[in-house]
């Protein structure tokens, strides 16, 4: 046997005794079976203690598990970042080094950097990690011809994707891993997607990505609080979308997901018992990544979205902001959150060294939250009552408003300045949200959507 077919038989081997078996996996992608006995319902509290073992099994830990079987035989490229870690807390990347079971090429490292060093929209350059000798390429806003060309001169073959993502269209990993399997898919290579939870959950909220507005932060059709886990939307990218980009091929079978055990979208991240690493300096929480996908829309406006606090994009205000925002805010619904008037000085961002007044977000049931409708919220009392309210411009002369990429279109900026409803504005964006659901209803592999 040679070492090719050797790989593949150990591929084959390890595949079958995880009981995905490549008859029965649509796509091209390996999918798990749905979990026994994980339900909201045997949550504990918020303060409850935290389980001495994982509940869920990650992707990564199931690959480990075996050895790193599946990638015997193959010339490996990884994209991860810190998040890449086992349940133990090693990072995926070490273990493969030292345990001699995997020929690693090379590491591609998005936006933040491998190691995590960077700030927003910064980068690690490229170099030789210590630890490992293994070469770490600067791969931020790599489109797929850079990645082709970064993958040939690393020569591998198979490419592996670890990143924990946050669950929102504007969080850029999701588009590395797009820009990187559509360039897997014009060169001939294996893509590998290892899958970690959304810590967001299952159910998809928002408007829809327009063609117009494509950019790195959207840039497919897809919803802006997406609802699904990274190998979900890797097999829903591949089936739906990519033949866009690469003019007719797509992965196929050359799409792999690891899934994960005992994964439901309807637990909250705290019920994995998983250790939270935190994917961008400014996603310190799984709190976080629960108002994210709606509180990002005020990197649009003249207002700090808590970046350079402690509670980035959970505490939003302006210089020009009181204590009537937060009691406006606070007349609605709970969505699964609390609002407390707050105050802060950003330490760096927008308004630096200067108090802000506004709000915070609580979250009080990870299960429930509605980021987006609070968010459509805080924007309409906002523009009413912030004194210092601005959409932010840009040096797009054609696109010029940052909110309109941030949601897909100019519909939501132009309703809240012609005074819309909430729920007039919610209402707006419904149809192409369940016209969404329902095409991305075949890649759906945990069940679970949250209400």
């Amino acid at each position: 046997m040679s070492e090719q077919q050797h790989g593949a038989a150990s591929r084959r081997g390890f595949l079958g005794a995880l009981g995905l078996g490549a008859a029965a996996v649509p796509a091209g992608v390996l999918a798990g079976a749905l979990p026994a006995g994980a339900t909201a319902a045997d949550r504990p509290t918020r303060t409850g203690t935290a389980r001495r073992r994982p509940r869920v099994t990650t992707g990564a830990d199931r690959l480990a598990a075996d050895g790193f079987a599946a990638l015997a035989g193959q010339r490996v490229g990884v994209v991860t970042n810190p998040t890449g870690v086992l349940a133990d807390l090693r990072h995926e990347v070490d273990v493969m080094a030292a345990s001699g079971a995997v020929d690693l090429r090379a590491v591609f490292g998005p936006e933040h950097g491998f190691r995590g060093a960077a700030q927003a929209g910064e980068s690690e350059d490229t170099y030789v990690d210590e630890r490992t000798g293994v070469t770490i390429y600067d791969a931020y806003g790599a489109k797929a011809a850079d990645f082709v060309r970064l993958y040939d001169e690393a020569d591998v073959e198979t490419v592996v994707f670890d990143i924990q993502d946050a669950g929102a269209r504007f969080y850029t990993y999701v588009w590395t891993m797009y820009d990187a399997m559509v360039a897997a898919a014009l060169s001939g290579r294996r893509f590998v997607v290892l899958d970690r939870p959304n810590p967001v959950g299952g159910r998809a909220r928002g408007p829809m990505m327009t063609d117009e507005f494509r950019t790195f932060v959207g840039n497919q059709r897809i919803a802006q609080q997406h609802g699904m886990t990274v190998g979900e939307l890797a097999a829903f990218l591949d089936g739906e979308l990519i033949t866009e980009e690469t003019g007719g091929p797509r992965l196929g079978d050359a799409l792999e997901v690891v899934p994960m055990r005992g994964w439901r979208g309807d637990l909250a991240f705290e019920d994995t018992g998983l250790p939270w690493v935190s994917p961008s300096p400014n996603m310190p929480t799984p709190d976080v990544a629960l108002v994210y996908a709606g509180t990002c829309w005020f990197e649009g406006t003249s207002l700090s979205e808590g970046r350079g606090t402690t509670t980035p994009f959970q505490s939003v205000g302006s210089p020009g902001a009181d204590w009537r925002w937060a009691e406006a805010v606070a007349g609605y619904e709970p969505w699964g959150l609390g609002v407390r008037e707050a105050y802060f000085t950003p330490s760096f961002s927008k308004h630096v060294g200067t108090v802000c007044a506004g709000l915070q977000l609580h979250v009080t049931d990870p299960t429930r939250v509605d980021a987006l409708t609070a968010a459509t919220a805080m924007l309409v009392e906002g523009r009413r009552v912030v004194e210092d309210f601005a959409w932010r411009v840009d040096a797009d002369p054609a696109r010029p408003y940052w909110v309109d990429k941030l949601s897909g279109s100019t519909r939501l900026r132009e309703m809240v300045d012609a005074g819309a409803s909430v729920a007039d504005i919610t209402a707006a964006w419904a149809p192409e949200l369940a016209a969404f659901e329902e095409q991305r209803r075949p890649y759906l592999r945990y069940g679970g959507g949250r209400s």
